[in-house]
């Protein structure tokens, strides 16, 4: 949804040639509400309980640029099971109210240390939504505070016993955008909608009135408001731009397409979602053209499972992957299917088997194993005819992917 701007307690805007030092004013700023609000957080939780999300999406969106309607959409390719925080319903919480109540102003102290408490729920360990932040450059600055102390808390704790739980957390900043004309005539069209909307509510008492903003009436607004994002929200985020994950979605057209905009932009890539470590791993482990995305959460904590506690097998059953059986695939590249046979030891291990079919699901594939025993003759007893057999254990393991279509001629 669109959201009014937030309090902000940054510098009033001065002159062009003041700009570096007001500029350096929000930087200090910054540090200052940051540390402030992280050191009162380590004292009320405890270190060893800041575990913030796997992955955040910060999302921003011009006005009609139908961030309330693709939100849904954006949680479900992403796997994510939560609902977004809208910051500028942080105002809203209790502990805001009590802030207004006493007479204070909601701020960008209070809305990073609103914010910073609510990504601690265990709800959002996997990954969340943030419509509407940052806003304000001293927020921006926090955000970048913020990462530099997820990461020190991941090399921290990375080879103590909690290491699971500080995951490489990962930034995407996503921006549905529509130009100023489009963006005006769906603020006024909505505006005819939610009239007529709660004309009828009134005409029939049934229903539930919606909310009427003066811009979705108003041309002048209108265009106004689309200024504010293009002057606030937008220059926040695009000063983040090659910092973090950027999406730029073009959010003019209908409904189905924007989605496949969006699709497009938010192709699952490991590089993205594993720790380090276990991407280095993998790293020869060809990506197939379509990625599986079910059920990603969970195969993304398994694989990191089995890189910080099963390191030496993990290792071993990538390098017979990669020596193995892409050797194999390569070759059958075309076809999308590759069948292996392998009598080798090292999959008579059931964890070895999981990881070898993780690993490809993560890499796009879908693998399917199965074990055949034969009884092979060793010896042959001629005083009773007994005949004595060891059994030889063949793996027979099938590798489907998106093959190549050949167009031959008639």
């Amino acid at each position: 949804m669109d959201t009014p701007s937030l309090a902000t307690t940054t510098a009033v805007p001065s002159p062009a040639n003041d700009a570096p030092r007001h500029q350096d004013l929000e930087i200090k700023d910054a540090h200052l509400i940051f540390s402030s609000v992280w050191q009162a957080l380590e004292v009320d939780v405890g270190r060893e309980a800041l575990r913030f999300p796997k992955e955040i999406i910060l999302l921003g969106g011009a006005p009609g640029s139908g961030k309330g309607t693709n939100t849904n959409f954006i949680i479900k390719a992403r796997g994510l099971t939560c609902e977004p925080i809208v910051v500028s319903s942080l105002l809203d919480t209790p502990e805001a109210k009590r802030i207004k109540d006493a007479g204070g102003m909601v701020g960008d102290r209070e809305v990073i240390s609103l914010l910073l408490r609510r990504l601690l729920e265990p709800q959002f360990r996997d990954g969340v939504i943030l419509d509407g932040f940052p806003r304000t450059k001293v927020q921006v600055e926090c955000l970048k505070l913020l990462v530099d102390r997820i990461q020190t808390l991941r090399r921290d704790f990375y080879h103590t016993p909690l290491g699971m739980h500080f995951r490489q957390t990962t930034i995407h900043i996503m921006v549905l955008f529509v130009d100023e004309h489009t963006s005006v005539e769906r603020q006024l069209k909505r505006g005819l909608e939610v009239k007529a909307h709660n004309e009828k509510v009134h005409r029939t008492g049934i229903g539930e009135l919606l909310e009427e903003r003066a811009t979705d009436y108003d041309p002048a607004l209108a265009k106004r408001r689309y200024r504010v994002f293009k002057e606030q929200t937008w220059e926040a985020l695009q000063s983040l731009k090659e910092i973090f994950h950027y999406h730029f979605i073009n959010a003019q057209g209908n409904i189905h397409e924007v989605e496949q905009n969006i699709l497009k932009e938010l192709q699952y890539q490991s590089t993205l979602e594993l720790d380090s470590r276990t991407h280095d791993i993998l790293r020869g482990v060809p990506v197939a053209s379509e990625i599986i995305v079910h059920a990603r959460q969970e195969m993304v904590k398994r694989l990191d499972a089995y890189a910080f506690e099963q390191a030496p097998l993990f290792a071993s059953v990538v390098s017979f992957i990669d020596k193995k059986i892409v050797p194999i695939v390569i070759r059958h590249a075309i076809s999308g299917v590759a069948l292996v046979n392998t009598e080798d030891t090292l999959l008579d291990d059931p964890l070895a088997l999981a990881m070898l079919i993780d690993v490809f699901s993560e890499r796009g594939y879908h693998a399917a194993v199965d074990l055949h025993r034969i009884e092979i003759p060793e010896r042959f007893d001629l005083t009773t005819g007994i005949i004595t057999c060891r059994i030889k254990k063949v793996y027979r393991i099938q590798i489907r992917f998106e093959g190549s279509e050949i167009r031959r001629g008639n």
